[in-house]
């Protein structure tokens, strides 16, 4: 019997990495199964919950790290408890009520584990609803004992000196020598019937207990969170609508899935030698490329010293020649005017001749000194020094130098080169900024964005950086009425790619005026028909207009149906956008006062055009253009793909001139306080054309639709702009 029940000894050679606590590095003791199936010491579970109290407490982590040397936590782990002990401090302020330093369950629930550096919810229960991993306790057990086969287990109960056990009880926990096992053991009694094994330190339970129901025993297995389950667990707890198997049928299961894969891989003994080879020879080839980089990223840096050696030298050397002949040039004026001393240089000298009586040898030589006489006394009155004593024309301007250093970084051909998309990018209230792959393969982790306002005044560069995850930004922080620079490039790790190509892009002139289309001042929704949302109008040409038109034989005479935005402007300079759709056959865009608005409604005929007249020879609506100054709103007009801008004195009398293409997208600038508005270009911020308007009132903006047209308000940039155009 004795002998049935000895564990019979294991290869467990090499299988020392399995043992390994990830926390403290060291073979498992009392292991705990977290949810994410790793499996951590129980003493080190505790201890790194524990750490987020201390690091609470003390406000920092580091005292924590160091009361427990048992677990060795990493920076980044430390980051995490950090990041946990905030959202576990969150939750407090909130209500949550903590627990004791001394209980076993710290009042943090989210673990992070060691294992996959996930931080796992280890629920409610915190450790108390952690399975104890019996099976890697056996393994280690296992492993100790072949570890140590010559340290011996001594008895529990001897008295000194222990003699070495022979047997475990597993009921009792504790360790025998013969004697003792008999004499606690007696015959005839209940504790004979105790299960007992060959010399262990592991005891394990006989039956596995439910952590959540501590008086139940788990019978069953939760499909759905892969651990053992009590009928309790299945009828009103935490697995109530889990899908379960039974215990037996679990075992049977993953055994033979186990046993499969496991003759799997030993038949692929060999394919795996073969990968184990070469591997080694990758580690091997690793090595030697890693060596030639560092040799030739170290060659590439002394070309830069040198090269930075030599403009070194140049520059001293320049600096040391000026100041050469600087000193020469001041000391030669210091002995100059040490002359005009008296009975010294040229005084003295001149002192000398006027010593002299001949009136012909007096002539002969004063007229030469003479000379030199009066330019020392007009350098005594204007004096100023031979050379200048400051070096400033010898600084060296490194800022460009220093900003592409600080770009310097390893540049791969395996990272493609990403793209602005300008078609897909924006600049309104907000820039959306979009950039796309050539290969369409999203290389690279994070791409940096670039950009920097245009400016002619400044020489100097300076790029404002942003790092993005995606492929698109929004900006929030440029100026108006300015043009911006932008590039980009990818990052892998330290490997980046070269930087895109600069593409410009400018602001709006004004801030972005947000409105609605007006649904009750003046809307006729038998012409007119506006979305749910009020961003679109569409004006329907159909039996209305042509029983209103039956009549008439050889000309056509309508009117134009009027909508205005819902929100007027007093003051200030306001910017907004709209589109026209391409079919659209007529359509009028400006700004209208408060007091002309029932004037505009109430205006039958707007517009008088001998379209198809077989005599006219019209065949477009440049002609409209000409009745603007009639009209009571500043309006241009728009159709047929067509922008045209209005007859006044300064424009071109040619009329095929003043029609230009229409633009995808177009603006309105009003400037209320100068009394000036402006149509743009808006994909371009382009102005088209610019007019005095009368700013007295409130200014609405104005549109007015004829036949099929249809008008589109610019919507604003926001977050989730580039989502919902990405999912339409």
């Amino acid at each position: 019997m004795e002998n049935d029940r000895l564990e019979s000894p294991v290869a467990i050679k090499g299988i020392e990495r399995e043992l390994i606590c990830p926390a403290c590095k060291e073979l498992f003791t009392h292991p705990l199964i977290l949810p994410c199936q790793h499996n951590v010491c129980h003493k080190c579970v505790k201890e790194i919950l524990f750490a987020f109290e201390d690091a609470f407490a003390d406000g920092g982590s580091e005292s924590s790290n160091q009361s427990s040397p048992r677990i060795r936590i990493s920076a980044s782990s430390m980051d995490r408890i950090d990041r946990i002990n905030r959202s576990a401090s969150q939750r407090r302020s909130f209500g949550c009520r903590g627990r004791k330093r001394n209980s076993l369950t710290p009042r943090s629930t989210l673990f992070p584990c060691p294992g996959c550096q996930r931080d796992i919810d280890l629920g409610e229960r915190g450790i108390n609803g952690l399975f104890r991993n019996f099976t890697l306790e056996t393994i280690v057990e296992r492993y100790r004992q072949a570890a140590r086969a010559a340290i011996a287990i001594m008895c529990d109960f001897c008295k000194p000196p222990p003699q070495e056990s022979t047997k475990s009880c597993m009921d009792c926990s504790a360790s025998y020598c013969n004697e003792c096992f008999k004499i606690h053991h007696p015959w005839g009694t209940v504790k004979a019937q105790h299960e007992y094994v060959g010399p262990t330190t592991n005891f394990r339970p006989k039956i596995l207990m439910c952590p959540e129901h501590e008086m139940e025993r788990v019978n069953m297995y939760c499909e759905i969170c892969r651990r053992p389950v009590c009928h309790l667990c299945k009828l009103g707890g935490g697995h109530a609508n889990h899908r379960v198997t039974t215990m037996s049928t679990a075992y049977k299961t993953l055994k033979e899935k186990l046993s499969k894969d496991i003759e799997y891989l030993i038949s692929k003994e060999s394919q795996v030698k073969a990968h184990i080879t070469q591997l080694d020879l990758l580690l091997k080839e690793t090595e030697c490329n890693s060596e030639r980089a560092k040799q030739e990223a170290s060659q590439s840096f002394e070309k830069l010293y040198h090269v930075l050696e030599e403009k070194k030298s140049a520059a001293l050397r320049a600096i040391e020649t000026s100041k050469n002949i600087r000193l020469e040039k001041l000391q030669t004026q210091v002995e100059e005017y040490q002359g005009l001393l008296e009975n010294n240089g040229l005084v003295g000298y001149a002192q000398e001749v006027l010593k002299e009586t001949d009136p012909s040898c007096f002539v002969q030589t004063a007229k030469q000194l003479h000379v030199r006489i009066q330019k020392a006394t007009e350098s005594l009155k204007s004096f100023r020094p031979a050379a200048e004593t400051t070096f400033e024309d010898f600084v060296v301007d490194t800022a460009k130098q220093e900003d592409i250093l600080g770009d310097l970084s390893f540049h791969s051909n395996g990272l493609e080169i990403p793209e602005i998309n300008e078609e897909q990018s924006r600049m309104y209230n907000k820039a959306l900024i979009c950039w796309e792959c050539p290969g369409k393969t999203d290389s690279a982790d994070i791409y940096v964005l670039e950009y920097h306002k245009l400016n002619r005044e400044d020489e100097s560069v300076t790029w404002q950086k942003t790092e993005v995850c995606g492929k698109s930004k929004l900006l929030s922080d440029l100026d108006d009425d300015s043009s911006y620079a932008f590039r980009v490039r990818g990052y892998k790790g330290s490997i980046c790619s070269p930087w895109s190509r600069e593409v410009i892009l400018r602001t709006p002139p004004a801030p972005v005026f947000s409105f609605l289309f007006d649904d009750k001042c003046g809307y006729n929704n038998e012409h007119l028909q506006l979305n749910p949302r009020r961003t679109s109008v569409e004006s329907r040409a159909g039996f209305p207009l042509l029983l209103g038109s039956e009549r008439l034989q050889v000309g056509c005479y309508t009117t134009l149906d009027y909508i205005i935005g819902d929100t007027g402007i007093a003051k200030g300079k306001h910017f907004w956008a709209f589109r026209v759709e391409a079919y659209s056959y007529l359509v009028k865009v400006g700004v209208v006062p408060s007091n002309k608005i029932q004037k505009l409604f109430h205006n039958t005929h707007d517009v008088t055009s001998p379209r198809y007249e077989q005599d006219s020879g019209h065949d477009s609506g440049s002609e409209d253009a000409f009745f603007d100054s009639s009209q009571p709103c500043t309006l241009v007009t728009l159709g047929m793909k067509k922008f045209f801008i209005p007859a006044t004195p300064a424009a071109p009398k040619d009329p095929a001139s003043r029609i230009l293409p229409l633009p995808s997208c177009l603006g309105i600038c009003l400037d209320c306080d100068k009394g000036r508005v402006g149509f743009y270009d808006a994909g371009h911020m382009k102005c088209l054309y610019e007019c005095e308007v009368d700013c007295s009132g409130i200014m609405y903006p104005a549109f007015a639709l004829m036949g099929g047209a249809a008008v589109h308000l610019e919507e604003a940039v926001t977050a989730k702009y580039r989502e919902y155009h990405d999912d339409i």
